[in-house]
């Protein structure tokens, strides 16, 4: 007898989409039948007129665990995240401690098996001074690593470039990516300085005072590190027209090196803060419809590998502000992301097919946790996130379910909604109705 069966619905992977029967065993996939006669299982999730997705995952979270819980907590973060179709985070490490020894990566665990809804990847960051860490925290368990090369919420240092030198070579022996914030923070500070001396303060300043210059130089930088020490690179919520063209000369090259972009900068250009203010602040910042293009294009040929919301709650005192330097940057985004994408694939510009590639098969391939996430291969992790592309709604701040809802989104209609959230085989969310307590787990990238 199997434990579960997903019938009648619409399978969807990267290639093709196909009518299937799912069954599940023990946690995992354990094959697709078609027919009318169904094997005997303990539960039968009828999926007509549905799309069976692979897990999507969001390789770009804050959920603030540990240190930082009055802004977002792991019980709270995997909430939403549960809520939003999503089945697997990976966890930034800009919290308190920061990810930077064994011993944090081991207390963010803790506070995570204990609270999480869904299953997580932790990622490791890179100071100067724990590049003797980094092959310890590879063999504790971390995806990958995170070098903040500007400004972040949290004030970590960024390394030297001597230091993000040697720290590429140490990762390059882990056989994990490495991950850049990718700002030139002096060209920053300098356009502030000049802006505030000026008497601005309004929302756009804040993205006059981050050019466009000030990601592609550090893209740029990155990449010749990269290329020189052998390490796979990652650009993270890469934000420019100049960044795509530089990950797709590097890759043309042969460099490793992949990107990700989320729904803000796919949905919203900069004037939208003309309406929601300070909401919509975010580093690096929503630009111009000519980089929104740009970014399109470059999720459409393969340039960018991946869709991550850079899921980052603040509360409303600290995320509004008619000063905008006064203001924080960062928005919910792990429980909008699916509603926002799925809308985009009824209006036409991507294909569901193409959304799984970068929703869930890219994202898993990148921080070395495919075929066990992303995938439908049969003895895979049975995680599946089951979407109506006909069901309407709206997005409303106030459901949300992080501990502080702020999102430049509240008020958009949406077509195309996720309905169902399984995760190792077992229905986590159903119909907005979370069924059971925290199991997530932690993923390990496969070696």
């Amino acid at each position: 007898m199997y434990d579960l069966i997903i019938k009648n619905g619409q399978v969807v992977s990267p290639e093709a989409t196909y009518a299937a029967h799912v069954l599940v065993q023990g946690g995992k996939i354990a094959g697709f039948i078609r027919g009318e006669e169904l094997p005997p299982a303990r539960e039968v999730f009828d999926a007509q007129g549905l799309y069976v997705l692979p897990g999507i995952i969001d390789i770009h979270v804050h959920f603030r665990d540990p240190g930082v819980t009055y802004k977002e907590d792991f019980g709270t973060g995997s909430l939403a995240a549960v809520h939003g179709g999503v089945t697997t985070v990976v966890d930034m490490p800009n919290v308190n401690p920061p990810t930077a020894t064994v011993e944090a990566f081991n207390l963010k665990l803790s506070e995570a098996k204990a609270k999480s809804y869904c299953d997580f990847g932790i990622i490791g960051v890179v100071f100067e001074e724990n590049i003797g860490e980094l092959k310890a925290l590879a063999e504790a368990g971390v995806v990958g690593f995170k070098i903040f090369m500007g400004e972040t919420v949290g004030s970590l240092p960024s390394p030297t470039d001597g230091g993000i030198i040697e720290a590429m070579k140490v990762i390059a022996e882990t056989g994990l990516r490495v991950g850049v914030h990718a700002e030139n923070r002096t060209i920053i500070e300098y356009y502030t300085k000049k802006l505030k001396a000026e008497g601005r303060t309004d929302p756009v300043a804040h993205v006059e005072a981050r050019p466009n210059i000030a990601e592609a130089e550090c893209i740029a930088r990155a990449i010749m590190f990269a290329e020189q020490t052998g390490c796979k690179l990652h650009i993270y919520h890469m934000s420019s027209k100049e960044g795509v063209d530089l990950v797709g000369a590097a890759k043309a090259r042969g460099v490793d090196v992949s990107a990700e972009t989320g729904p803000h900068y796919l949905l919203l250009d900069y004037t939208h803060m003309h309406k929601v203010g300070s909401m919509l602040k975010m580093n690096p910042p929503v630009r111009a419809l000519a980089d929104q293009k740009r970014l399109r294009e470059g999720l459409l040929d393969g340039t960018v590998e991946a869709v991550a919301t850079d899921h980052s709650p603040h509360t409303l005192e600290e995320k509004t502000n008619d000063d905008i330097w006064k203001a924080i940057p960062g928005f919910c985004g792990v429980e909008t992301n699916v509603p926002l994408m799925l809308t985009q694939v009824n209006q036409g510009w991507i294909s569901l097919n193409h959304y799984v590639k970068v929703a869930s098969e890219g994202p898993a391939k990148l921080f070395n946790m495919y075929p066990q996430k992303g995938s439908l291969l049969v003895g895979t992790d049975a995680d599946f996130t089951i979407v109506d592309l006909n069901r309407e709604g709206e997005i409303k701040a106030e459901n949300l379910h992080s501990k502080n809802k702020v999102t430049p989104f509240d008020g958009f209609k949406v077509k195309g909604m996720p309905v169902a959230t399984i995760i190792r085989g077992r229905v986590v969310m159903k119909d907005g109705q979370v069924l059971g307590g925290p199991q997530g787990e932690l993923v390990r990238p496969a070696r």
